[in-house]
C-alpha cells in the first residue's frame, strides 16, 4: 500500500527533529567534556558570546572542540549516507565505502598529494577524489562489468582491492623519510586532532549539494532495491542513476577522507541500526542517516579523547573496534 504524501512528509519531519535532538545534545556533550572539562552553562554562554571571562576555556571550546565536532558530524554523516547508497546499489548490507575499497583508493591519492606537497584543498582533495574513481572503476572491472548489480562479485571485487590498497598504503609510508611520516599514520587511523573552522565551513559547501541530490535520488533508491526489471519498466534510467550514485558518493568519500583520514565501518553500523529502526524507505532513511551518521561520529570522537588519561586515540580506532563485531555478525547472518 503505497504511504501518503502528507504522512511521508509528517515523519520525515517528526525523525528529523528527533534525531537532529540528539545531534545537538551530542555536540554539547563534545563541547563539555575533554582533558579540560567545561559546564554545560560555560558552553552555551560562550556560543552566545556572554559571560565568559575564562579566556582559555573560551579558546578551548571555539578553536579545539567545535571544529572537531563540526567537522566529526560531517564526516559521520558522509559515511553512513555512503553506506546507505553502496547498499541500496548493490542490495547487500555488507557493502560500505570502506569495505569496499573506495575509502583506500582516496586515502592512496591523498598520501600521494601530501607527498607531492599539494594543498589540502583543492590538492588533496582532487588526488583523494582521483583515487576513488581509480578504484571504484577497478572495482567494476574486476567484477565483469556485465552487471553493476552483480552483489556478490562487487562485494569481493571490492574486498581484494581494500587489501591491495592497503600494501600500496603501507609501501607509500615505507618510502617517507621526512618528519610527515607520523602524521600520516595517525591521519590514517582517523584524525580530528588538525581541523579547524575553515576546513569544515569548505567541507561542508562540497558536500550539502551532494546530500541534497542524495535525498532527492531516494526513491530512486527504493526502486533499485526491487530489482533492474522493475525499476526499468518504473522509468528508471538505471547506468545513469547508478553511475550518479557511485559518482557522487565517491566524491563525498574522498573529501572526507582527504581531510580526516581513514574512518571505516560507520557506513556499516549506523545504516543498519537505522534500518532497523525505521524501515527500508530511503526518503527516511537518506536524511536519518545524515543527521544519525554525525553523531555516532561525535561520540566516538568524543570518546577517542576521553577514554585515555593522557592524549588521545584515533577516532578510526573507536569506529572499528564498533564495527568489526557488527560486521562479523552481518556476514554470519547472511550466510544462514
Amino acid at each position: 500500500m503505497k504511504t501518503p504524501p502528507l504522512f511521508l512528509s509528517s515523519r520525515i519531519l517528526l525523525i528529523s527533529f528527533i534525531l537532529l535532538l540528539l545531534l545537538l545534545v551530542a555536540g554539547l556533550l563534545g563541547l563539555s567534556l575533554g582533558s579540560s572539562r567545561s559546564s554545560f552553562m560555560m558552553v552555551i554562554q560562550s556560543l552566545q558570546g556572554s559571560g565568559l571571562n575564562d579566556a582559555m576555556t573560551s579558546a578551548i571550546i571555539w578553536d579545539i572542540r567545535l571544529p572537531r565536532i563540526l567537522m566529526a558530524s560531517l564526516v559521520g554523516a558522509t559515511l553512513a549516507l555512503g553506506g546507505l547508497v553502496f547498499q541500496a546499489i548493490l542490495r547487500n548490507s555488507l557493502a560500505e565505502p570502506y569495505i569496499l575499497g573506495i575509502s583506500g583508493g582516496s586515502a592512496i591519492g591523498a598520501i600521494i598529494g601530501i607527498l607531492l606537497g599539494f594543498s589540502r584543498f583543492p590538492g588533496v582533495s582532487l588526488t583523494a577524489f582521483s583515487g576513488s574513481l581509480a578504484t571504484l572503476v577497478l572495482i567494476l572491472v574486476m567484477s565483469s562489468g556485465q552487471s553493476m548489480f552483480r552483489k556478490d562479485s562487487l562485494l569481493l571485487s571490492g574486498v581484494m582491492i581494500n587489501a591491495f590498497c592497503s600494501a600500496v598504503i603501507m609501501f607509500l609510508i615505507s618510502i617517507t623519510q621526512d618528519a610527515r611520516l607520523h602524521n600520516i599514520l595517525f591521519w590514517l587511523m582517523g584524525d580530528f586532532s588538525m581541523v579547524n573552522l575553515q576546513q569544515a565551513g569548505i567541507l561542508a559547501l562540497m558536500l550539502f549539494p551532494c546530500f541534497i541530490l542524495l535525498f532527492w535520488l531516494s526513491h530512486t533508491m527504493n526502486l533499485l532495491l526491487m530489482g533492474k526489471e522493475l525499476a526499468q519498466t518504473m522509468g528508471v534510467n538505471i547506468k545513469a542513476v547508478t553511475i550518479t550514485l557511485l559518482v557522487t558518493t565517491s566524491f563525498m568519500v574522498s573529501v572526507t577522507v582527504s581531510h580526516c583520514g581513514l574512518l571505516g565501518f560507520v557506513g556499516l553500523v549506523m545504516p543498519h541500526l537505522l534500518r532497523l529502526l525505521l524501515g527500508a524507505d530511503h526518503r527516511l532513511l537518506v536524511p536519518a542517516c545524515v543527521l544519525g551518521g554525525g553523531t555516532f561520529m561525535i561520540l566516538c570522537d568524543l570518546l577517542a579523547r576521553t577514554l585515555p588519561e593522557q592524549g588521545e586515540i584515533p577516532a578510526g580506532v573507536i569506529t572499528a573496534l564498533i564495527g568489526a563485531p557488527v560486521f562479523i555478525f552481518l556476514l554470519k547472518r547472511t550466510q544462514k
